[in-house]
């Protein structure tokens, strides 16, 4: 529980600063869709997918989500936390898919509550691209 109660504190401080970013819509939906993605395709296909979105632009949403989750985990930036997800051993990896569980699930919450983020709002972000 006391895990818990630290990522939401910093999660809810995280997605706080977002709000008013032009881009928020971006990060709230994938925020919002990340914890499905991972249960389905796993952590490392989930994070490579979130890596590839908005490449071309700078300070993109989906970065910025990668940022915040990796630093939650315990990650030092969002580089070393993809190449934990593809290389580490599987109870390491399952380790570190637990805690990113357990981090979306706030961000998800907070995506819904403090961005105002809907369903609906999946296909008028244009499906996370």
């Amino acid at each position: 529980m006391r895990l818990e109660k630290l990522f939401a504190a910093k999660i809810y401080d995280q997605v706080s600063k977002v709000k008013d970013l032009p881009d928020h819509k971006k990060y709230g939906s994938m925020a919002y869709t990340l914890p499905i993605l991972v249960r389905t395709a796993g952590l490392a296909q989930a994070l490579a997918f979130v890596s590839t979105r908005g490449k071309n632009k700078e300070n993109n949403p989906y970065d910025r989500l990668l940022d915040h989750l990796a630093e939650v985990v315990g990650e030092p930036n969002r580089g070393s936390f993809l190449k934990k997800s593809r290389e580490s051993g599987l109870s390491d990896y399952m380790y570190l898919t637990r805690r990113t569980m357990l981090a979306l699930k706030w961000y998800k919450r907070f995506a819904e509550s403090v961005l105002e983020i809907k369903p609906t709002d999946q296909l008028e972000a244009g499906g996370g691209s």
